[in-house]
Parts: C-alpha cells; sequence; structure tokens
C-alpha cells in the first residue's frame, strides 16, 4: 500500500493522485520494514510510518502530524508540537472458517488541543474515514474475489 506504491485502494482521486491503485502483486512493493515511510500524497510531503509488522498478519502505519499545516514531526523526539494529531492505522489478518482470512481495521489517534480537534473529528474526519475505509474494503474485496 501507499501513494507512489500500489495506492491505497479507496477513491483513487482523493488519495492516490489520480492514479488507480494496483490490480496486481508487484515483487517490488511487497518489502516492507519497521521505520519505513509510505507516502499518503503523491508529494511525498506527508506520510505514514510502518510502525509494526507481522508478515502476513499485521501492519499497523503511524501518522504524526502538526496542526494546522499537517508537517510531520517525530513522537519519539520528546518534542510534542502545542497542536498536532498522532494516530495509528492497524490492518490484522485473522484466520477464518472455511480456509477464509478476515481483514480486521482499526484506527486509533490521539491530538491537541481537544477542545478543536474533538469537533473536528466528530465532524468530519471520521465521517471521512468512514466513506474511505468503505471503499477501501469494497475495491480489496473485489481484487481478491477476481484472483480467486
Amino acid at each position: 500500500m501507499g501513494c507512489n506504491r500500489a495506492g491505497w485502494y479507496s477513491w483513487d482521486r482523493l488519495d492516490n493522485g489520480g492514479r488507480p491503485s494496483a490490480d496486481r502483486i508487484v515483487g517490488d512493493w511487497q518489502r516492507l520494514v519497521v521505520g519505513q515511510r509510505l507516502d499518503a500524497v503523491p508529494s511525498g510531503d506527508a506520510w505514514f510510518t510502518v510502525a509494526v509488522l507481522e508478515p502476513q498478519k499485521t501492519l499497523v502505519l503511524r501518522s504524526s502530524v502538526v496542526l494546522p499545516f499537517g508537517r510531520p514531526f517525530d513522537p519519539s523526539s520528546g518534542t510534542v508540537p502545542g497542536a498536532y494529531v498522532d494516530s495509528i492505522w492497524g490492518f490484522h489478518l485473522a484466520p477464518a472458517a472455511e480456509d477464509m482470512t478476515r481483514l480486521v481495521v482499526r484506527t486509533r489517534s490521539r491530538s491537541r488541543p481537544r477542545l478543536l480537534t474533538r469537533p473536528l473529528d466528530v465532524l468530519f474526519w471520521e465521517p471521512a474515514h468512514l466513506v474511505m475505509q468503505t471503499r477501501q474494503f469494497h475495491n480489496l474485496l473485489t481484487r481478491v474475489s477476481a484472483r480467486a
């Protein structure tokens, strides 16, 4: 996954610079390591960092940005900006009945100042994430079903 790679499998015009997400496996994109950056936008000015990786089981991405401009920051530096969002996006594969696999996706974030960020979460980010994640599930299922 990742912009400038396979894409995010959601609404490509919004999250992949208008390029369609991959419909085939590309060998060069199969090797990830903890700490690796996956571009979030075509310019590479924002990214997710691979935080946890258990091949064929778990991928957790982390994004830490300064508000209001979305500049990335390193939360491990010990210096936390006055206004920020620090979030994780986890993808977990679990065995299911009849030789099937279940994809579980979880998100979690913390932010400051909550007086500003909580209303934005409820009114914009949570609904936007629901729309984008639903589309990602649909597109992934379509690709997996086509391969079967």
